[in-house]
């Protein structure tokens, strides 16, 4: 779902507003979980969820923008791509996890597969750019750590816990999004269908999936599942957009999706001499 993101914000959403894009995404669609769960944060939930929501949702949008502002998207995907490196990092430090060489190792292929699917020959790199899109990857990457560290309360849902981040998440978009990019957009109907979308599907449902998938995987198997991501909107934009996939981007895949797969996976036995 997240990987239709890119067609549908190229296509069918006005240009230069990707941050209300990002605040149409999330904060209509947390009020939206909050009205059915009727399901508020209690005692330290209240700084938890906060702290979730803006790493999960409301830093990740500006620094997103930074680098799809200052790199080529596909120097962008694969920055966010390294992720699941920095998650098994994390686990070692957040949830005192061994440190993973299995995971560590797929992570980097999973990053390279990435990068041979979505670079193109004349991406150019900008120190600014760069540094956003790492920071959105380490932001992500926090959060999902803390996620899985802090758990789900006891007899909270999945879709409760989702509008917590949301709201949060939006409410720390509003005034940055204003500060940012002024005056919203015209609306018109195309944008309208785009924004439902982000909305209801690339917001309130998939985080609702998403933060299910946190609570109950290891989170090293979760963060590889996002290089998902960046192989369905290079899909997408071969079907629906005509870009071409070469040789070079169908090996990127095989090596994302090895590197998926194995991420899966307990890390094979040593032979013991």
């Amino acid at each position: 779902m997240w990987g239709t993101t890119y067609v549908v914000t190229t296509e069918l959403l006005p240009r230069g507003h990707p941050l209300f894009a990002g605040l149409l995404r999330a904060l209509p669609a947390g009020l939206v979980a909050l009205a059915i769960t009727r399901t508020l944060p209690r005692g330290t939930w209240w700084g938890k969820a906060a702290a979730l929501g803006v790493l999960n949702i409301g830093l990740l949008h500006p620094l997103l923008f930074v680098a799809a502002e200052r790199l080529p998207g596909g120097v962008a995907a694969t920055l966010a791509a390294a992720q699941p490196i920095i998650v098994a990092v994390l686990a070692v430090t957040v949830l005192h996890e061994r440190l993973s060489a299995w995971r560590l190792a797929w992570g980097g292929v999973g990053v390279a597969g990435v990068g041979l699917v979505v670079i193109g020959p004349n991406a150019a790199l900008d120190v600014v750019g760069i540094a956003a899109g790492l920071a959105s990857a380490a932001t992500m990457a926090l959060g999902v750590t803390l996620t899985k560290r802090w758990g789900r309360p006891a007899g909270v849902g999945p879709t409760a816990f989702a509008g917590w981040q949301l709201t949060a998440g939006g409410l720390f978009l509003l005034p940055v999004t204003f500060l940012v990019e002024g005056p919203p957009p015209v609306i018109t109907s195309t944008a309208a269908l785009g924004y439902l979308w982000l909305g209801l599907v690339g917001g309130l449902i998939t985080y609702v999936l998403w933060f299910q998938g946190v609570t109950t995987l290891p989170v090293t198997s979760v963060a590889v599942l996002g290089l998902l991501s960046p192989l369905v909107a290079a899909v997408l934009g071969a079907v629906l957009l005509g870009q071409t996939l070469g040789p070079v981007q169908l090996g990127g895949f095989a090596l994302s999706l090895a590197a998926i797969v194995a991420g899966q996976l307990p890390a094979p036995n040593r032979p013991r001499g």
